[in-house]
């Protein structure tokens, strides 16, 4: 029996010492990168801005053809719940 505690207390230290290990040298590379990389500081992309160029006229229309869409798709699930009610109602 004391063979078997002194196999266990090995294991479990063989175990804990390479997950000691590989996590030393995890953190140990992360360090190294963040060293060799340098840190670049974003600045504002001209593509990101908001562009000029577009009209209010145009954000207009482009909602309201959008709520043509919406009232539609508000349908489409309303119909799918009701008829997936249904069914279940049936099952039952």
């Amino acid at each position: 029996m004391p063979d078997l505690m002194t196999q266990g207390l090995n294991l479990a230290l063989y175990g804990m010492g390479t997950v000691f290990f590989f996590l030393t040298l995890l953190v140990g590379a992360t360090m190294l990168m963040s060293l060799l990389v340098p840190s670049a500081e974003l600045e504002p992309s001209a593509e990101l801005e908001p562009s000029a160029e577009l009209e209010p006229s145009a954000e207009l229309e482009k909602t309201e053809g959008q709520a043509g869409h919406d009232s539609k798709i508000r349908a489409a699930i309303g119909a799918a719940i009701h008829e997936h009610r249904q069914r279940k109602n049936e099952q039952q």
